[in-house]
Parts: structure tokens; sequence; C-alpha cells
């Protein structure tokens, strides 16, 4: 890291504020990241959503008292003060307007998931970045853990030639499917793959949704969202089909570095190069994804993207 660079927060509704404060203000923490501070943050919150409005209070007084951050009356004055931004409402709905207020300031930005909930919103957010020369970033954690990324490593258990990944897939209607949390499971699928599906199939159950691609090599993928808690749903994780073998990875061990740390690592390489380790028509193309995946779970249909 070439420099310690002020970072800011804005949408302060999700546990995510709290925990990438502590891993970058906390040298004290086992998984300390460094090359930032958490220095300002703007609360938002959506009046329609409970998970949000129900949340703002506390995660903000949490930032303030403990963290020491100050706390902005708008996004542009968290975009004055900061050398960089992470839009990091739960509420996707919000994300592409924050984005058309900060990106005049030309400073990099990172999205949390779900980046938007559309595909043309994605693709007019890159336009604006385009406009403003704004480093732009968005991904799920999952993408970065340690485990999975350890067990793609293995190299002596041949190509992958097939996957299945699973995720929880708690609903919520103003985030449609698997824009709300569905999205670590097709995180995880890309992560694997890479880009390149054509077409996408979905099913939709009380207990889960399974959505089916088909990538251009051939190669089939699936993600299974579990809509239903407890210890019969999986948690996080794949199934790996290999030249060599099958092979099962549990995303989520608690030994690992955590998912967060992973990810902010990664940001931080946005932050102090000005260039996103991942791709961002990769991100587009997972945005269309979804939208696929959602049309098929609501018509039955196959759908092209």
């Amino acid at each position: 890291m070439t420099k310690r660079m002020t970072i800011g927060l804005i949408g302060l509704d999700t546990s995510h504020v709290t925990a990438f404060a502590e891993l970058l203000n906390n040298p004290d923490n086992p998984h300390h990241v460094p090359g930032g501070t958490v220095t300002a943050a703007f609360p938002g919150g959506s009046p329609d959503l409970f998970v949000s409005h129900s949340r703002v209070e506390g995660f903000t007084n949490d930032l303030r008292d403990k963290y020491g951050v100050a706390i902005k009356g708008s996004v542009e004055a968290v975009a004055e003060a900061v050398d960089a931004i992470m839009i990091e409402s739960v509420d996707g709905r919000v994300h592409l307007d924050y984005f058309r207020r900060v990106a005049p300031y030309g400073k990099p930005v990172f999205i949390d998931k779900p980046m938007v909930l559309s595909s043309a919103d994605a693709r007019e957010l890159a336009a604006i970045a385009k406009q403003y020369n704004v480093p732009v970033m968005s991904s799920s954690s999952l993408r970065y853990s340690e485990a999975l990324l350890n067990g793609l490593a293995e190299a002596d258990k041949g190509a992958v030639t097939g996957a299945e990944a699973y995720t929880p897939m708690s609903l919520e209607p103003t985030n449609p499917g698997y824009y709300f949390y569905g999205i670590h499971g097709v995180e995880t699928l890309y992560a694997i793959y890479g880009p390149g599906c054509q077409h996408v199939s979905a099913v939709t159950a009380d207990g889960g949704d399974i959505v089916v691609g088909v990538w251009k090599d051939g190669r089939v993928g699936t993600v299974r969202g579990n809509h239903k808690e407890g210890k019969g749903t999986g948690g996080y994780g794949a199934v790996l089909y290999r030249e060599k073998g099958v092979q099962a990875i549990n995303a989520y061990l608690p030994e690992m570095k955590p998912f967060y740390a992973s990810l902010l690592e990664q940001v931080m390489t946005l932050f102090q190069t000005g260039v996103s380790p991942l791709a961002f028509d990769e991100t587009i193309e997972i945005m269309r994804f979804i939208e696929a995946a959602n049309e098929s779970r609501e018509t039955g249909n196959r759908v092209a993207l």
C-alpha cells in the first residue's frame, strides 16, 4: 500500500459497515487490512425496508462512538471529505442514485451487493463511471472466500468440468429473487467459472430455488438458494466436478480468514491503484444472470442472457 487513504461509507443499514470499520480502523485486529481508515459516513436508510430502517441508528451510533467516524448530512459531504467511497446500503434500489451523486468527485467507489437491480441500471452505472473516469468495483464477499480459492487452486484435481454453488436465500420483495441474498451463490459460481453464461432456467418452491446456467463452453453450473435456515440448508459452499473426482468445498470455515477481510484486501487494491481486480463486464453479466434467473423463476421458461 502506497498511502493510508480516508474512506467514506454511504448507507449505514448493514452489519458490513461496522465489520469493515473494525478491520480497517483497528490495527490490533488479527485480520486488520492496512491502507485505509473509515473517517466519514452518511446514514441513509430505506423507510419501506424493515432490515434497513430498523438498523440505521444502531450502526450509525457504533461508527461514531466506537470508531470515531464523522457522520455527515449528505452523500456529497462524504464524497468531499474522503479519498475513496464504499456504497454499503443493504437496499440495491438506492445504489445507482448514490453513485450518480458521488461519481462527479472522481474518487474510486466500491458498491456492496447487490450492485443494482437490473442489467439496464448496471449498464447506466458503467456509463457514468466512464464519463467521470471513476474506478468502480462491486462484489459479494463470498467470491473471495479463502476456503473457496484454496480449493480452486488444487490443480492436482484437474480442470473443473461442472459446479454447483449453494447459499442461504432469504427473500425480500423490494430486492427480488436472487438479488437480495441469492447473489452470494451466483458470485460463488462465477468465481469458479468466470463469465460466459448463455442461458438460464430456474425452479422455485417454498424450500428453495435452483437456477441452472449453461456456459459457452458447454459446462453447466447451478446455484441452489435455500429459503429456510437450519442444519440441513448447508450454509455457503460449492461442489466441483473435476477431471479427477468430485470436490466439496465449505466456503465458511471459522479457522479461515473472514470473508470481509478477503474482500477488503481486493477493495484496497482498487482504492490504491485505481484498477479493479474484478472486471466490471463480469459484474454486469452477473446482474443480467440474476435478472434472467428471476424472469425464469416467474415464468418457468429458459431465458437467454
